[in-house]
Formats: structure tokens, sequence, C-alpha cells
């Protein structure tokens, strides 16, 4: 089934600084703060969360749709699809853009310092759903703001079922925005703080908001997920991950799982199950597009961590 992942592309440059902020940052002198940090170790890795759902779901033998804008600066992103065999149809250049990218300081105490230039993300609203044939199942992640009122507009107008994944990009939307998108959406997911702000932004308890859709999920990282439908609350357990190396991606991977399964017609335990397994194998490496299983491997890992046959 083709699903759209309408979200960012992203370049991700983390730095790792060899001390502690605290030692290079004086309190009582912050309001005139002029530091420079030396940070000889660097890497740069693909990233946002469309780049990083659509890998995880190709995984999975899903055949995910990128709907993305991206600026001059793409062609090794847009080098490294091609090799993945995920389609680029879809993405949009922005001429005189950058694409998006992070620039990530993270000290020895695992603070982080982070600047994040939105670049071609600020034009996603002038890639149109509407215009992709074949789809029948999206995801609207974090993107620009624009685009990601458009793209729910457009999926709702196409009849085309979405989760609803505002991410980081939730507090851009007021209380009766996001009530809208709910009312669009056919499942919704956040994590845990997410799902507070949502609450109290709309004045609205969980419980209610589920009333909107399908299906409202909650991941709670290590205590697992809730996927809210039918008026039960499933119980997703956490898989246990072969090592805790980075958070980066997991919630997109998460998000792989629950478009593989929701595709495929399995019932919520299953597709949550799926969910929190693709976030356990990607913890365990660096960065969002780095771990490499087969789907022999997926299977068997979930084999192993509930005791049922995956396909």
């Amino acid at each position: 089934m083709k699903t759209l992942i309408c979200g960012s592309l992203a370049f991700d440059n983390i730095m790792v600084f060899a001390d502690r902020f605290k030692n290079h940052i004086l309190p009582e002198q912050i309001h005139i703060l002029n530091v420079s940090f030396l940070v000889p170790e660097m890497r740069r890795e693909y990233g946002g969360c469309a780049g990083n759902i659509a890998y995880n779901l190709k995984l999975l033998g899903g055949e995910p749709l990128i709907v993305a804008t991206v600026g001059d600066d793409a062609a090794p992103y847009l080098d490294r699809l091609d090799r993945l065999g995920l389609a680029r149809t879809h993405i949009r250049q922005v001429p005189g853009s950058f694409t998006a990218q992070a620039f990530i300081t993270t000290d020895l105490d695992d603070n982080q310092i982070t600047a994040f230039h939105p670049g071609a993300m600020n034009f996603s609203h002038l890639n149109e759903v509407g215009r992709v044939a074949d789809a029948r199942l999206g995801i609207v992640a974090p993107d620009g703001r624009a685009g990601m009122l458009q793209h729910a507009r457009d999926f709702a107008a196409a009849g085309v079922p979405f989760i609803f994944d505002p991410g980081q990009g939730l507090p851009m939307f007021s209380g009766d925005e996001l009530l809208a998108f709910m009312n669009l959406a056919d499942t919704a997911c956040f994590n845990d703080y997410e799902a507070k702000l949502l609450c109290d932004r709309t004045g609205r308890s969980l419980e209610e908001l589920a009333a909107a859709v399908r299906a409202l999920i909650v991941t709670r990282g290590g205590a697992g997920s809730e996927i809210y439908a039918d008026g039960v609350c499933h119980r997703i357990p956490c898989v246990a991950a072969d090592a805790v190396v980075d958070p980066t991606g997991c919630g997109d991977a998460y998000r792989a799982g629950l478009l593989y399964g929701i595709s495929q017609n399995w019932g919520w335990e299953k597709t949550g199950r799926l969910a929190s397994l693709m976030g356990a194998i990607k913890i365990a490496q660096r960065g969002g597009q780095n771990h490499q299983p087969s789907r022999d491997e997926i299977a068997a890992r979930y084999q192993r961590a509930f005791g049922s046959a995956l396909w």
C-alpha cells in the first residue's frame, strides 16, 4: 500500500563538547553571553521526521512516498534516497534555500544546545497531497506550520486516512487548530509530554480527544505506550533493546510500525507491538537511519519478544 509521508527532511549536525557547559557559562553574566565551544568531534546524520519514518517503513516492506521540501544543498540526501530505493518524486527542491538542519552540541553531562534552521520546510505547503495518485494512507508529521495545515486538509478532501503526529511542532498550533486536526485525522499519535500539552491547549481529556479519532496513541518511552481505540485502552509493553545508545528517531521508527500495521489491517495490539519493537531496534544505533535489520530479523525479534509470528 502506497503511504504518503508528509514531514521534514533534515541534516542533523551533531557535535560533542569535551567539557561541561556550566564551566564556561557564568550565571551572573548571562545577560552578556558570549561563548565559544571547541567541538573536535562532529558527525552529520540524515534525519527529519519524514526521512526517518520512510526509512523504517521501507525496512518493513512498506511503500513510503516522501512529501517534503529541500534546499539547494540536498544532493547528498537525494542521492541517499536513490540508493535506498526511496522514491523522491514528491520531494520539492526550493531554489535559494537550505535544507532544514539542526546543529546540536552536547557536553559531558549530556546537556544540549541546539539551533534549528527550518529552511525549505517553510515552503512545505507548496507540495499538494492531492496531486499524488493511488495513495491509501498517510501521515502528517512535523513540518512547516502552513504545510501541516494544508496537508491535513488535502488528505481529508481526498478521503485518505492519515495519522496526525505533530511532535515538536505541536506548540505552533492553538487549541482550536489542534481540534480541527483531530477532526480531520483517522489516528493521532503523541508522546506523553505532547499529550499533556494537547489536553491543556484544547481543554479536553485524553478520553474525550480519543472519541474524535479511530485511535489515539500515547508513547511513554520505557513505560511502553497506550492505544485508545473503540472505547478500550490497549497497553503496549516496551521491548527491551540490545543497547540504549541514541533515542533520536525512535518515535519515527515507532510511527513506521503503526503505519505498516494499519496498512495490513492488523489489530491494535499487534500493530502497537510492532511499533514498540521498531523503536527498540532503532535506539541501539546512533542516528535515525543507521539500523539495518532485514525483514526476517525483525520477524525473529518480534517472535522472541511476544511469542507469536509477525507475518
